[in-house]
């Protein structure tokens, strides 16, 4: 692993555009190989107060300057960036798969950094055709309006499943904050701090060289739970992003609510999916396959893992559940991203196995690392509908819960009892005999999840301009709003802020009379990329 000699010093911190040493630690940590659950890489500093206050402090004086910088110098910031992250790609990759476990290629080389590099390409294709600011104009009201940076730092939490694509200094929301001209307080995931430090190093070089202000990008590796709370809670910060656990988020949320910050969560989903009896008799040893292989895919470890099944009674339905128990039970202990992962895993099978769920195979942790056997649990309908919040419960890893319907009527009145979800997937036969309860399902489901799926796994979140990655609670804390696709995560990060009788030479720039290279605007209740007065 890179950084080996690095073993017994304690990495700096980026603060202020500067590489330091943390000022009051409250402790250190090392990074672990979840495949030997040994400690691995440099000790890295857990911060304290001194090194939070410094970076508030230097993000909150770099905001209005930020705001103030040219698109053109954003988007050169966010290209190069990513060009800097290909031309690294082999120690990065090396990096996160020591402390993540997850596969090298295709996973990491093939996939997710390519996806990190195009998000943050996209980011910068939106910050210069400036697509978020969404002018509106009223002229004869002398009102004008348009969506504009904060003028505050976004604190960024990352998760531990998406090393890059999610990583609180590469990531989704960290691309987004940027595009939106806002500096970016990183808190990187105690799981892979190498990485996140390898990453900011990149950022800082690619900040420096477009100009940017010095506290653009600022990285801190940990802090301690009480100590989040206050940062959470900093009314100096414009907004939070948080990915993980449901308890962790909800703490922050409250400290977050407290001061007024806009905190957007992605905490927790099961999403669900239902088999429809057309569907399953005409593919189910081929559904049987696909489920298998998206719920084992990174050893269960995604947001979208689908993690609830609604398999119909019958012999096709019995078929199913066979072919997945073998496919499961054949499968070796998988390695977790972490010792946390694995706890938690293993207390929410047992809440699922109180709550009534019947044990087909797994349930053990695994005898070397991190690692843990792919569960298969299984319930009927009616004790799902007689305790469905016993139910409900998260199961992040290789693990899913099959809940065995006698008709579509209940499979409609479960759908009924669902939590909010990042997504709901409805599997229906070729021939159209599964439509009407297609339609049915799809009413209950539409509220209840943030993107509908017609045959196919729920795994894997494209990352296009139309994608909704977000949901009703708990699947996430702001239901109209996504955490991936650009334009539109940008908006997280942004202030609808309105002009009233503003003279033209003093709007800014998506206001004025003259269109600033031909962006699209509602000029008196008509999209238009005209100049005002053109053409009068």
């Amino acid at each position: 692993m890179p950084g080996g000699a690095e073993v017994n010093t304690v990495a700096p911190l980026l603060i202020a555009g500067q590489w330091q040493a943390a000022q009051d630690g409250t402790g250190s940590f090392r990074a672990f190989d979840p495949a030997s659950g040994e400690a691995i890489g440099p000790v890295f500093p857990r911060s304290g107060v001194a090194d939070v206050e410094q970076a508030l402090a230097a993000a909150s004086a770099a905001a209005p300057q930020l705001a103030a910088t040219g698109p053109e110098c954003i988007a050169a910031f966010l290209d190069a960036y990513a060009a800097a992250l290909e031309a690294d790609a082999e120690t990065l990759v090396q990096l996160a798969h020591a402390e993540t476990g997850l596969p090298a290629t295709p996973r990491l080389r093939g996939n997710e950094l390519p996806r990190t590099c195009n998000q943050l390409r996209q980011a910068a294709a939106a910050t210069r055709n400036r697509s978020w600011t969404q002018p509106v104009i009223d002229t004869a009201a002398g009102l004008r309006t348009h969506h504009a940076p904060l003028g505050k730092p976004v604190l960024v939490f990352g998760p531990n499943n998406f090393p890059f694509a999610f990583n609180a200094v590469s990531g989704g929301d960290f691309a987004a904050a940027i595009a939106a001209r806002n500096p970016v307080i990183a808190k990187a995931h105690p799981a892979h701090p190498a990485t996140s430090r390898r990453l900011a190093e990149h950022a800082r070089r690619a900040a420096d060289t477009a100009g940017l202000p010095a506290a653009t990008v600022q990285l801190l590796y940990d802090v301690e739970p009480a100590l989040g709370l206050r940062l959470a809670g900093d009314a100096r910060l414009g907004a939070i992003a948080f990915t993980g656990s449901r308890a962790g988020g909800l703490a922050l949320k409250q400290a977050a609510d407290a001061a007024g910050i806009p905190f957007f969560g992605e905490l927790s989903s099961l999403n669900p999916v239902f088999l429809l009896p057309g569907a399953l008799a005409e593919r189910g040893p081929a559904l049987a396959e696909e489920f298998s292989g998206s719920c084992l895919l990174g050893s269960g470890q995604f947001c979208t893992n689908p993690g609830l099944v609604i398999v119909p009674e019958g012999a096709a339905g019995d078929a199913f559940v066979a072919d997945v128990q073998a496919r499961f039970a054949a499968t070796a202990p998988l390695p977790l991203l972490s010792q946390g992962v694995l706890a938690s895993l293993r207390k929410a099978i047992t809440a699922l196995r109180e709550a009534g769920a019947q044990l087909l195979c797994g349930g053990e942790a695994g005898d070397t690392g991190f690692r843990h056997a792919p569960t298969l649990l299984t319930v009927a309908a009616q004790d799902f509908l007689a305790n469905p919040q016993g139910f409900q419960h998260e199961a992040f890893g290789p693990c899913s819960l099959l809940v065995r319907v006698a008709d579509v009527a209940r499979m409609q009145a479960l759908a009924a009892t669902l939590e909010g979800q990042l997504t709901g997937t409805l599997y229906r036969a070729a021939d159209g005999s599964d439509d009407d309860a297609w339609q049915a399902l799809a009413a209950t489901l539409r509220p209840r999840v943030g993107r509908l799926i017609a045959n196919r796994m729920p795994t894997g979140v494209l990352v296009s301009p139309a994608q909704q990655h977000g949901g009703p609670f708990p699947a996430s804390t702001q239901p109209g709003f996504t955490a991936v696709g650009l334009p539109a995560a940008i908006l997280r990060f942004t202030a609808l802020q309105a002009y009233d009788n503003v003279p033209d030479a003093l709007l800014p720039p998506e206001l004025r009379d003259r269109n600033p290279g031909g962006l699209l605007r509602c000029i008196d209740r008509q999209w238009t990329t005209a100049d005002i007065g053109a053409g009068a």
